[in-house]
C-alpha cells in the first residue's frame, strides 16, 4: 500500500532553474523534437517533457548540455532573475 510520503509530487518545483518556454521555442527553431533533442543531451524524453513543462528542473549541467545541442547561448534559457530593490 502506497504512503502519503511515498507519493511524488506532481507540482512545479519551487525554484526553476530555467525558462521552460524558452527551451521549446529554441527546440522549435532548430527544428527537433523532444525525443531527438533528449537524444542528443543524453537525457530521457520522459525528463525532456518536465523540463519543457516547469515540472523538474534542468540541473545546470543538463541546461548547459541542452544549449549547446540548440547552438544557443545559455543565457537565453535561463530563469531570469529579479532583484528585490528597484534599479
Amino acid at each position: 500500500m502506497e504512503r502519503p510520503a511515498d507519493r511524488r509530487s506532481r507540482t512545479a518545483p519551487r525554484r526553476l532553474h530555467h525558462e521552460p518556454e524558452a527551451v521549446t521555442w529554441a527546440r522549435e527553431k532548430a527544428g527537433l523534437t523532444k525525443r531527438a533533442l533528449a537524444a542528443r543531451v543524453g537525457i530521457s524524453e520522459q525528463l525532456m517533457n518536465e523540463i519543457e513543462s516547469g515540472r523538474r528542473s534542468a540541473t545546470p549541467a543538463n541546461l548547459k548540455k541542452i544549449a549547446d545541442a540548440l547552438n544557443c547561448p545559455l543565457v537565453a534559457l535561463e530563469r531570469k532573475r529579479h532583484s528585490a530593490t528597484p534599479g
